[in-house]
């Protein structure tokens, strides 16, 4: 089980508090209605499903209820980074921010 830091809460919690929302920093199309149904069909469908350093986003379903991203590997499950919405995310060279697979501040 994941142990996830809630950057707003500032508090560690365990896994079930929260909820998977997809991948993170997906723009929306900022004229939907002149996209093609191919185009449409790749904004709402189409996502990386990358195997290591993945950024996702999340909400403290149980907590705060606030939305937020994290980095994390799909292949290790080490939580790289938590960050809130709007801030800039991690550099791609893996810079961890974890100890022990617990995400930190």
């Amino acid at each position: 089980m994941l142990r996830i830091y809630c950057p707003y809460c500032e508090e560690l919690r365990e896994e079930p508090e929260f909820t998977y929302s997809g991948e993170a920093h997906i723009i929306r199309p900022l004229d939907p209605d002149a996209l093609s149904d191919d185009e449409w069909g790749r904004y709402l469908f189409h996502r990386k499903n990358i195997k290591g350093s993945h950024r996702e986003m999340w909400q403290h379903t149980a907590g705060c209820r606030k939305y937020f991203n994290m980095q994390r590997n799909t292949v290790t499950y080490d939580i790289d980074a938590v960050y809130k919405i709007g801030e800039k995310p991690p550099s791609d060279d893996n810079e961890t921010n974890t100890t022990n697979g617990e995400a930190r501040a």
